[in-house]
């Protein structure tokens, strides 16, 4: 009977204190994003064989890292968008003979890495005004990454971009960055060109 009215009572204590924390309002949606002016500024720097226009929003960070090994010398780029919490991770091959079958199938793994959370991976062939060749990958669904592309000029230069915001994939709350950094891909992509 004792341990009957002291469970009663902690069941009571407990009851009462659940009750008494405040009740915060959840929002039904995603929180509203301001985007800045989209106005661009030309990247061409010294020992870099190429030029474009980005945001200026976007910050440079030519000290680039790839597993512990300096990048700065292979003219490897990241385009910080602080603002947005998204980088736009930039690599850069000088072609060897017969090397860009083997540039072009891997990115196409890369793309195709995220295959396992895709929804869809849409790759379209184009071509700007400066002759520059390319593919742009678009990747639905929970992916790290919705924007990937390569340009090159098929004998000595191959570039590769890839767009990943830092945080958790969801396609529905990034769709509005996702859109908004798309139109600076296709401007970089449209002014880009080998010096």
């Amino acid at each position: 009977m004792y341990r009957f009215l002291l469970s009663i009572f902690i069941s009571s204590l407990l009851f009462l204190a659940a009750c008494n924390s405040p009740f915060t309002n959840k929002n039904k949606g995603y929180s509203s994003i301001t985007f800045p002016d989209k106005t661009y500024q030309v990247f061409s720097q010294e020992n870099y064989p190429y030029t474009f226009e980005f945001p200026t929003y976007g910050k440079i960070d030519n000290n680039v890292n790839y597993f512990g090994t300096s990048k700065k010398t292979d003219s490897w780029i990241n385009i910080h968008f602080p603002t947005m919490g998204a980088t736009l991770y930039i690599s850069y091959s000088k072609m060897k003979t017969n090397q860009l079958d083997t540039l072009i199938r891997d990115a196409y793994t890369f793309a195709n890495n995220h295959n396992s959370r895709a929804s869809f991976i849409d790759d379209s062939l184009f071509s700007n005004e400066q002759g520059v060749e390319g593919v742009f990958f678009h990747i639905g669904g929970e992916v790290a990454t919705s924007y990937q592309f390569f340009l090159t000029d098929t004998t000595t230069h191959f570039f590769r971009g890839a767009l990943y915001i830092d945080t958790t994939p969801n396609e529905d709350s990034l769709a509005p960055v996702n859109a908004f950094l798309y139109q600076d891909l296709k401007h970089l992509v449209n002014t880009f060109r080998w010096k």
